[in-house]
């Protein structure tokens, strides 16, 4: 256990940082159009087409909470003895969201494969943003054990 929280926290770390800025999809329209944008892209994208209020709910759900979850759950790992003990409730309830990007995602490729117009491809952007979910969950549930174990 004294192992596992750095490695899953490092893992879910690199992962959200990957699945920021590798493609989260391709989508190919028309045989011959191709796009493949990463998160960052697309919170980009909204904020130049002037979408402020989609890019920023996006760039708040999406990138803000997830970075801010893992740098909290860094600072109980890493803040000392005892420091397990401060896990704020509020941290548990921000894990029933974090799969809401994933789940969005896939309803959009599933829109486009089912509307033929357009066809979608999950690319490793979306497995890492997925994997980071997972792994930001596993993490705080081996902090919570340990803080049960230590008490």
């Amino acid at each position: 256990m004294r192992f596992a929280v750095p490695l899953v926290l490092l893992a879910a770390t690199l992962s959200l940082g990957f699945g920021l800025v590798l493609p989260l999809v391709r989508v190919e329209r028309l045989y011959f159009l191709t796009d493949e944008p990463s998160l960052l892209r697309i919170v980009g994208d909204l904020w130049a087409n002037e979408e402020m209020l989609l890019a920023a709910i996006i760039a708040l759900f999406s990138m803000a909470l997830p970075c801010v979850k893992l740098a909290l759950l860094h600072v109980i790992a890493y803040g000392g003895p005892g420091n397990t003990e401060r896990i704020p409730a509020w941290l548990g309830a921000l894990s029933n969201w974090s799969m809401l990007d994933v789940m969005l995602v896939a309803l959009v490729i599933f829109a486009a494969k089912t509307s033929g117009l357009a066809t979608a491809i999950t690319q490793p952007g979306l497995w890492f943003f997925a994997a980071s979910a997972l792994l930001t969950a596993t993490a705080l549930t081996l902090l919570k054990r340990s803080r049960e174990t230590s008490s």
